[in-house]
C-alpha cells in the first residue's frame, strides 16, 4: 500500500490518499479548502491514474471534511464516518461562521463506520478502531500489515488531540491512547491529522500528555 500526504487549509490539516497496484485508492480527511488545493489533490490522482473508491473520515472537525463536496462533485464518493460524529458535519456551516471562514457544506454520509470494520479497496484493506476522546465518533484506520495508523487528532507527535471542542473529553483520549494505540508494535507508523508522522515506540517514551503505563 502507498500513502501520500498533502497538507491543505487554514488549519494545516494532513489529508492523504492511500492506493495500491490495482490503482483503487481512499482519500481520507480531505481538508482542501480552494480551486488550488482541488487542483492539486485532483491532478495528483489523475496523474498516478488512480481510482477514488471511498471517502473515510478519522472525525467530523471542520479542517477534516472541508473538502468534503469538492471530493463527491468529482468522484461522487459520500463520507464515511462513524456515527457519532455525525453532528459535527451536520453543523459544518454554522461551525465556519463560527471560526468566520468560508465553506461549501458536507454532504452527508449514507454508511456508517462501525468499531472493527473491516475497509477494503483494491487489494487492501483497513481496520477501523474506535478511538474517541479527541471528538465522540474518532476513528483510527490501521493497516497491521502495512505497519501504520491514520489516527486524525487523536495523537500527534509528542502531542495529542485537544478535548475542549464540543463531546471532547481527556480522560477518554488517554484511555484511547494508551489501550487502542499503545498496544501496537512500537514500530507502528503514525500518521496524524496535523504535522510530522510519528512511531508508537516514541511516543510511548516521550509523549508528555499521555503516559505509557507499564
Amino acid at each position: 500500500m502507498y500513502v501520500h500526504v498533502f497538507t491543505f487549509g487554514y488549519f494545516q490539516e494532513n489529508t492523504y490518499v492511500l492506493w495500491d497496484n490495482t490503482k483503487e485508492c481512499v482519500i481520507i480527511d480531505p481538508g482542501n479548502t480552494n480551486f488550488q488545493e482541488d487542483t492539486i489533490l485532483f491532478d495528483f490522482i489523475e496523474q498516478k491514474g488512480l481510482k477514488p473508491v471511498r471517502l473515510l473520515l478519522t472525525h467530523g472537525h471542520i479542517d477534516h471534511i472541508a473538502g468534503n463536496d469538492s471530493v463527491f462533485n468529482k468522484y461522487k464518493l459520500l463520507p464515511e464516518v462513524h456515527y457519532d460524529d455525525l453532528f459535527l458535519i451536520q453543523s459544518h456551516k454554522i461551525t465556519a461562521q463560527m471560526y468566520g471562514i468560508p465553506c461549501t457544506p458536507s454532504p452527508l454520509p449514507e454508511h456508517f463506520i462501525q468499531h472493527h470494520q473491516t475497509i477494503h479497496f483494491g487489494n487492501s484493506k483497513l481496520l477501523s478502531i474506535h478511538t474517541p476522546g479527541h471528538s465522540p465518533g474518532s476513528i483510527t484506520f490501521y493497516s497491521p500489515e502495512n505497519n501504520f495508523a491514520i489516527v486524525g487528532d487523536v495523537l500527534f507527535y509528542e502531542s495529542i488531540g485537544r478535548t475542549d471542542l464540543p463531546k471532547g473529553d481527556f480522560e477518554i483520549l488517554a484511555k484511547s491512547i494508551r489501550e487502542k494505540l499503545y498496544t501496537m508494535p512500537d514500530n507502528t507508523i503514525i500518521y496524524s491529522g496535523h504535522g510530522p508522522s510519528t512511531t508508537i515506540g516514541h511516543e510511548k517514551r516521550n509523549n508528555p500528555f499521555v503516559r505509557w503505563i507499564v
